[in-house]
């Protein structure tokens, strides 16, 4: 007749089995939290450059006088068909603003105030491209910009890498 308890080889395997499940359960709950901290900060700063693109359009949409390139006088109006990476038009509110790439970050300027970030440094832009066309008012075009933003967000591990694409139209006729 057998006694009621474990033997000693019982417990042993028991315990290493639990042990097994205990560590591999631990690595998958890890794995869990990086990835939903990962994805928060991929949240932000998608949010980030959501809202610097939203704003940046809107100013050009309601602003006039569109110039993109760096070449020539910036108050007056110039196509850009081949593209370029800064922009510059009159503001609704009579500011001279400007929109340029630099080294990886996008930057805004308004007249004497100097450039500034407007994008957040964890998301870094490749590529910033502003095509013009209808910047005169000796052409029957209306006043149109293409933005087309590539960029990545993450390190090598994490990385997204993104193309973002918009039409801004203005919206006080060029007659």
């Amino acid at each position: 007749m057998r006694n009621k308890g474990f033997t000693l080889i019982e417990l042993l395997t028991a315990i290493t089995i639990f042990t097994v499940v205990m560590t591999i359960s631990m690595g998958s709950i890890v794995g869990i939290f990086d990835a939903n901290r990962k994805s928060r900060s991929l949240k932000t700063v998608m949010g980030n450059l959501n809202l610097a693109v939203e704003s940046m359009a809107k100013e050009m949409r309601f602003g006039e006088n569109y110039h993109c390139g760096s070449s020539g006088n910036i108050t007056t109006p110039q196509n850009c068909s081949s593209g370029g990476t800064f922009m510059s038009f009159l503001s609704s509110d009579g500011v001279q603003t400007s929109y340029r790439l630099s080294g990886q970050i996008l930057e805004k300027e308004e007249v004497g105030g100097g450039f500034v970030s407007v994008t957040a440094p964890e998301l870094l832009i490749d590529g910033l491209t502003f095509y013009t066309l209808g910047a005169g008012t000796s052409d029957t075009l209306q006043p149109k910009v293409i933005i087309i933003i590539k960029g990545r967000v993450g390190g090598d591990k994490g990385r997204s890498d993104f193309t973002l694409q918009t039409l801004v139209s203005q919206r006080t006729l060029d007659i």
